[in-house]
């Protein structure tokens, strides 16, 4: 290195403290953004038409990390039915399948 590769007395090397929060703040803005992105998919595959009944209550348990009751009687039931655009006879046939998958399993 000769002195004319040095960097000049007082400069600084490294990135500047302000430069640091602008990267920062943009890649969280970016984290954040990806995460609505994925919120809004998660919400249109649990109420989407073109999937099944089985396909919307997975979603609707996945986005919400709860597991659809056994009790056929159960409040929720109702919840998850308006949530994922299914009839409550729906949400409770697909309760049933569950039972009889698990009995034969």
């Amino acid at each position: 290195m000769t002195l004319n590769d040095q960097p000049a007395q007082g400069t600084v090397q490294s990135r500047s403290s302000a430069e640091l929060n602008i990267d920062y703040r943009a890649r969280r803005a970016l984290e954040e953004a990806e995460r609505a992105e994925r919120k809004l998919r998660e919400l249109q595959e649990q109420c989407s038409e073109l999937n099944s009944a089985r396909v919307r209550v997975r979603a609707w348990e996945k986005a919400h990390g709860l597991r659809l009751p056994a009790d056929t009687t159960h409040p929720i039931l109702l919840i998850v039915a308006a949530a994922t655009r299914l009839t409550l006879a729906e949400v409770l046939e697909e309760q049933r399948a569950r039972v009889v998958g698990a009995e034969h399993a």
